[in-house]
């Protein structure tokens, strides 16, 4: 069985010495043969969380062939060396160890460790690790029978937070969303509806939609790759049990994306999608919420969608009373203004600006209230 292409960037394209060395890499892939898992796991400074998550790993009860890809983003700890202590344990368990890595001052970002470890690797199938997380025993196994299923998806699974009740809303999202809403919300700040953590797919679906983006840290990697997915007509799935240990801490890659990059970066990224998908279908439509989020949609909106918002509905009377809300920014003269109602007066489709899981059940029963479909009458943004 020949193993699948490598992933190239444009400065890894060989030339001279380069090519030799590429062919070399081929012919090594070719003695390894394809396996039919690879575990890709991008490290850097994790020797205090590697044991846990290594032994986790050597405990997979999944009976194919599997193989553990790791590339060290330049870690100025033993992450290395603790890894290598565990080649014997892993290699006992059939799961062979490909690691490399670079030695860099700075590290080059959670992309481009992602992308090395894939490149190096030749599994049919691909498990994202993260080296601070902990696998549960039968997670290849069962991520490996959906992805065979759903070849063309992105497959994710349930998982439990610790220290537990960190990140409690979140959490919940994670775990509660229902399988038609994993392709329905979308558009919300929680971001992909399966977790990157937990992300598990064919390699071949893996080329065919992008390799990750390598602009370092604080780049919202798993955001792009997700909507690209998308983009390309992947499914997305879960497995609904509970295959993760998904650990909070500071040093956390989601802390350096929301520390790093600006929060305008992510909700235009938002916007967009959400303009693409779902508002360039739609002739005219209701913001539901006339304050600063609803607001902020709407001045972000393009000026073809922004004409279609035919009104913001709320339940605040304070806001409703006023009537309209004028758009002081526009160069448009007369200064458009949109009608402010209240949320029974209004007409679907609706974009709801209100955050998930914040107002005690009162939006989802408001929702509720007016026989409105998810996905269908109503899109969350939020």
């Amino acid at each position: 069985m020949n193993p699948p292409k490598r992933l190239r960037s444009e400065a890894e394209t060989p030339t001279g010495g380069r090519e030799e060395e590429r062919e070399e890499e081929e012919e090594r892939e070719e003695e390894r043969g394809a396996v039919d898992v690879s575990i890709v796991m991008p490290m850097y400074n994790a020797s205090c969380w590697l044991d846990e998550c290594l032994q986790a790993i050597s405990l997979q009860d999944f009976t194919g062939t599997m193989e553990l890809s790791i590339f060290d983003d330049a870690s100025t700890d033993d992450s290395r060396k603790v890894v290598e202590g565990w080649r014997e344990r892993l290699e006992a368990r059939s799961i062979s160890l490909v690691i490399s890595g670079h030695d860099s001052a700075q590290p080059r970002g959670v992309g481009y460790a992602k992308n090395k470890a894939v490149s190096q690797s030749c599994g049919q199938h691909l498990c994202f690790q993260d080296a601070d997380d902990v696998m549960l025993p039968q997670r290849v196994r069962l991520q490996y029978e959906a992805s065979l299923l759903q070849p063309n998806s992105l497959v994710g699974c349930k998982v439990r937070r610790v220290p537990e009740g960190s990140t409690e809303r979140y959490t919940r999202w994670i775990n509660t969303i229902t399988q038609d809403q994993l392709t329905i919300q979308l558009y919300t700040s929680h971001g992909p509806t399966v977790i990157m953590p937990t992300w598990f797919c064919s390699r071949d679906w893996f080329l065919k939609v992008e390799p990750f983006d390598e602009g370092g840290k604080g780049v919202p990697e798993d955001l792009l790759f997700f909507y690209q997915s998308i983009r390309q007509g992947g499914g997305v799935a879960r497995v609904d049990e509970c295959l993760l240990v998904y650990r909070y801490h500071e040093k956390a890659t989601t802390h350096s994306v929301t520390e790093s990059v600006s929060m305008e970066t992510i909700w235009k990224l938002r916007v967009d999608f959400l303009q693409e998908r779902v508002l360039g279908q739609w002739e005219n439509f209701t913001i539901w919420n006339a304050g600063k989020q609803g607001r902020k949609l709407y001045r972000s909106l393009s000026p073809t969608n922004q004409e279609k918002v035919k009104a913001f509905c709320d339940v605040d009377e304070n806001k409703i009373q006023k009537g309209f809300y004028t758009y002081e920014e526009s160069k448009q003269r007369p200064k458009p203004k949109i009608p402010v109602l209240h949320y029974k007066d209004a007409s679907a489709p609706f974009i709801v600006c209100v955050k998930l899981d914040m107002t005690g059940g009162v939006l989802e029963e408001n929702l509720d209230s007016l026989q409105l479909k998810e996905g269908t009458d109503y899109y969350h943004f939020n």
